[in-house]
């Protein structure tokens, strides 16, 4: 496809996963809100965060981050020199051997659920016992999940190598929309938010790991249409000789551990929160969703797009079209990123109430998420410095870099924990908000190293141009104002966080005009 075709698609590309994004992330704020009426920064919602970790570690290793980012290129090499029969016959050989991977390792995980959560060095050893136990007992159920995500995760990369994002970028709504039913209806006997109250099934939070299930069922089956209309047929092989299927775990080996070390990532948070105290967990991962929102709206939908396209410039040997695409990225991810989490950072305590988790409960996740804020532009910058590498169909260098990330993160997460030791409640808020604090110095680090070994490989990426100077004076002036309006303007809280939250963003788009333009021109 020729150049000037190629950008004006990835704009409407990349705008088109925002708008699902931004639409999921309601329905996920939604959700929280939902949940937070309900249990609050409670033991069994610790215990629910927390059983979450080793289901998500091997959908992560296996078919979800560490698969696909390996399937994608491969998949797209092959469209782009076999032919569609031939990328669904390699697609059918990994997705039978995924499948029985992560259902043989599902009933390990689930018969050895209880020691692995005791375990000192395991998920949560300073829970109660009776944590503890409720923690397994939900585990077992979300492995469930995880067998149906680890076909789903596969179309979806399926799919995005077909350079269609529509369906894979619906999934995760409908997945929310699952969860909200578990939250909103499965879990509480009676609810009541506001003018809201209606009747239950009276689950408790074994509800919201039903909810889950049905989430996971609906991500699969809204993308089943995306294989039809691509002309899919299911082939019962597997062939480990085969010459795709060698490819594919050749570049998923080093893929794994690098998913490996980032899910430690999230087993050494919870591990860490669990010495805190009740609703560390839970502060951390309400703190880690509220970071995450921009960070998907923003570097993950350019990720995604632009993967493909990496790919196949760097398949033509095209590295002039690499670079401008590269650095185009970059320049547009500094500039929005740092202004939002400014703004964002101000704004919180007028915006947080709304969860219901009480003065005590809002404090603590306003400064964890404050914390996680700061890493907001490496996260982001680190989803498309790395496909950069995958792009040339080099997982090692990643690798390298995420285990660097997660000693970093561990050593720093521990000094965290030593340094809020015995100060009672002020030592749970130094605590977990040394652990989000531990979390954006590690990934900024991580997303600095690749930028790095990235220009010494190819010395015109990356290219930030004028900027780091706009994001920097956006973030100052939108922060400016934010700040302005939570102190002066006479209005209930929810009503400041918000006009803090318009007028900041207003404040600081002159300055990264440049940036966003071109992103939404691309």
């Amino acid at each position: 496809m020729p150049r000037k075709h190629l950008l004006p698609r990835i704009a409407r590309t990349t705008l088109m996963l925002t708008t699902l994004f931004a639409v999921d992330k309601v329905l996920a704020f939604t959700r929280q809100i939902i949940i937070g009426h309900e249990f609050g920064l409670s033991a069994s919602l610790d215990a629910f965060n927390a059983a979450n970790n080793l289901p998500d570690l091997l959908f992560a290793l296996i078919s979800g981050g560490a698969l696909a980012m390996a399937f994608i290129p491969v998949l797209s090499e092959y469209r782009t020199t076999r032919g569609r029969d031939a990328l669904w016959e390699l697609f059918s050989r990994i997705a039978n051997l995924a499948f029985l991977t992560t259902a043989a390792l599902a009933v390990v995980i689930a018969v050895f659920a209880l020691p692995l959560i005791r375990w000192k060095f395991g998920i949560a050893p300073h829970f109660t016992p009776a944590q503890q136990r409720l923690a397994a007992d939900l585990m077992r159920l979300d492995l469930i999940g995880t067998v149906i995500f680890s076909l789903s995760g596969l179309v979806t990369a399926g799919l995005q190598a077909n350079q269609h994002f529509f369906l894979p970028a619906l999934a995760p709504l409908t997945y929310n929309i699952g969860q909200i039913f578990g939250a909103a209806v499965l879990a509480p006997r009676e609810f009541h938010l506001g003018p809201l109250h209606w009747s239950g099934m009276g689950l408790g939070i074994h509800g919201l790991v039903y909810g889950v299930l049905i989430g996971a069922m609906l991500h699969f089956g809204v993308q089943v249409p995306g294989l039809v209309r691509y002309g899919f047929r299911w082939h019962p092989l597997i062939g480990l000789r085969h010459p795709g299927v060698i490819k594919v775990l050749r570049l998923m080996g080093p893929r794994v551990l690098t998913m490996f070390f980032i899910q430690l990532v999230f087993l050494a948070r919870d591990n860490l929160a669990s010495r805190v105290g009740t609703g560390a967990v839970s502060a951390l991962a309400y703190g880690w969703f509220i970071m995450q929102v921009p960070e998907t709206l923003l570097g993950t939908a350019l990720g995604l797009v632009l993967l493909p396209t990496l790919s196949e410039q760097v398949a033509r040997g095209d590295w002039k079209a690499f670079a401008a695409t590269f650095n185009r990225g970059v320049q547009g991810l500094l500039g929005l990123t740092a202004p939002i989490a400014a703004v964002l950072a101000v704004a919180l305590p007028g915006l947080l109430p709304v969860l219901g988790l009480g003065a005590e409960g809002t404090r603590l996740v306003v400064w964890t998420t404050r914390a996680y804020l700061l890493g907001l532009a490496g996260h982001s910058l680190l989803e498309l410095a790395a496909r950069a590498f995958y792009a040339q169909q080099d997982a090692k260098t990643p690798l390298l870099a995420s285990a660097l990330n997660s000693a970093a993160y561990i050593g720093l997460g521990v000094l965290a924990i030593l340094s809020g030791k015995n100060l009672g409640a002020e030592g749970t808020l130094f605590g977990a908000t040394g652990i989000g604090l531990a979390n954006a110095l590690a990934f900024t680090s991580e997303a600095a190293l690749l930028l790095f070994l990235l220009h010494r490989r190819r010395r015109d990426v990356p290219a930030f141009g004028s900027a780091i100077a706009h994001a920097g004076l956006s973030a100052l002036a939108g922060g400016l104002v934010s700040a302005a309006v939570m102190a002066y303007v006479p209005a209930p809280l929810l009503a400041r966080g918000l006009a803090a939250s318009a007028l900041g963003a207003l404040a600081a788009l002159p300055f990264i005009w440049k940036e966003g333009k071109a992103l939404l021109t691309w």
